[in-house]
């Protein structure tokens, strides 16, 4: 296994092949931490910007994992395959409007043409959760 390395935007620490899955694997377990403590993982669709380190989760704003990130924005992402994982801890940020046009075409290119502005069902909001990887734990070696 790679060794841990902190702060942001460390691109050079994920190898190609590591880029390639976060490029084009659909799912990411997304832990967030209640208002107790209790943890709350959950599958979610993302978008990974390599060179910020950036994540980008597109999601409801009433969703559990909102309301956890608004009270504790301490996070951790896991991608799916346990054989070869990638686990990255990282600081949440929600946006509710002035979403990133860059993003909106990641998400459209990645999902087959998915729009993440428009609601999901009626009274739907949609939010978009950028996470900013502060720690790779696992790299995928």
């Amino acid at each position: 296994m790679n060794a841990d390395r902190t702060g942001p935007g460390h691109d050079a620490e994920v190898s190609d092949a590591v880029a390639r899955r976060l490029a084009t694997e659909h799912g990411v377990w997304l832990a967030t931490a209640r208002s107790g403590g209790a943890p709350h993982v959950t599958p979610v669709w993302f978008v990974f910007d390599r060179p910020k380190a950036t994540w980008w989760i597109s999601t409801g704003a009433g969703s559990v994992k909102v309301r956890n990130i608004a009270q504790r924005p301490e996070v951790s992402l896991a991608l799916e395959d346990g054989r070869s994982p990638v686990v990255a801890e990282g600081t949440a940020l929600i946006h509710r409007e002035g979403f990133p046009a860059t993003v909106i075409e990641a998400f459209a290119r990645k999902y087959d043409g998915w729009d993440i502005t428009v609601p999901h069902s009626p009274g739907d909001v949609r939010v978009l959760v950028e996470v900013t990887t502060r720690r790779w734990l696992l790299r995928g070696g």
